[in-house]
C-alpha cells in the first residue's frame, strides 16, 4: 500500500477517535448536569430548542452562581425570618392574597440576605436552581398560582397551595446547612462551658 494510503487511514482513525472522545465528554456532561439539576434539567430541556442549548443554559447558571457570595443566615436573622413567616401564616386566614404577597417578599428578603441576587422572578428561580434544584419547581408553582390569583383567575385554594409551595423554599433557605449546624453546635458548647 502506498504511504499516502497509510496517512489517510491514520487520519481517519484520529477523526473517529476524536468523535468517540467528544461523545464521551458530552455524555459525561449530560449525566453530571442531569444529576445536579434533576427535574430542573428536564424543565430546561423542554423549554429549549436543543439539548446543547439547555445544557449551555444550565452551565451558565453554574458559572453565574460561582460569582455569588452565598452566606448562611445568622441565628438572630433566622429567628426573625421564622417569626415573620408565622405572622404571614396567621394573616392568611383574614387576607390570603396579602399573605401570599408578603410570603413572596419575605423569600426575596431571605435570598438577598443570603447573597442571592433578587432580580426578576425567572432570574431568581434560575439562580436558586443551582443550589436547590429539587425545590425550585415548588417556587415556580407557587409563583404561578400567586400570579393567577392576582389576575383574578385563582381561588383561595390556589393561594393555599402557593403558600405551601413557598413554605418548601422558605424552610430550605432559612435552615442552617451542615457547616452552619457545626458552627452553632460549637458555639453552643462554648457558651455552656463558659457558664
Amino acid at each position: 500500500m502506498p504511504s499516502w494510503g497509510w496517512v489517510l487511514i491514520a487520519i481517519g482513525a484520529v477523526v473517529v477517535l476524536g468523535l468517540v472522545c467528544w461523545q464521551a465528554v458530552e455524555r459525561r456532561r449530560t449525566r453530571r448536569l442531569r444529576g445536579r439539576f434533576g427535574p430542573e434539567y428536564d424543565r430546561t430541556l423542554d423549554a429549549s430548542d436543543s439539548r446543547r442549548e439547555a445544557e449551555a443554559e444550565l452551565s451558565a447558571r453554574e458559572e453565574r452562581r460561582e460569582k455569588f457570595d452565598i452566606r448562611p443566615l445568622s441565628a438572630s436573622a433566622r429567628a426573625e425570618y421564622v417569626e415573620n413567616w408565622r405572622a404571614i401564616q396567621a394573616q392568611f386566614v383574614d387576607d390570603p392574597a396579602g399573605a401570599v404577597a408578603r410570603a413572596d417578599g419575605l423569600i426575596q428578603s431571605v435570598m438577598a440576605d443570603r447573597g442571592y441576587p433578587v432580580e426578576d422572578f425567572e432570574r431568581r428561580a434560575a439562580d436558586l436552581s443551582v443550589d436547590h434544584p429539587k425545590i425550585v419547581g415548588e417556587y415556580r408553582e407557587g409563583h404561578m398560582l400567586a400570579q393567577r390569583s392576582a389576575a383574578g383567575r385563582g381561588s383561595t385554594e390556589d393561594l393555599r397551595q402557593a403558600m405551601r409551595h413557598y413554605r418548601e423554599l422558605f424552610d430550605r433557605l432559612v435552615e442552617p446547612g451542615e457547616d452552619e449546624q457545626d458552627v452553632e453546635m460549637r458555639e453552643g458548647a462554648r457558651e455552656r462551658a463558659a457558664r
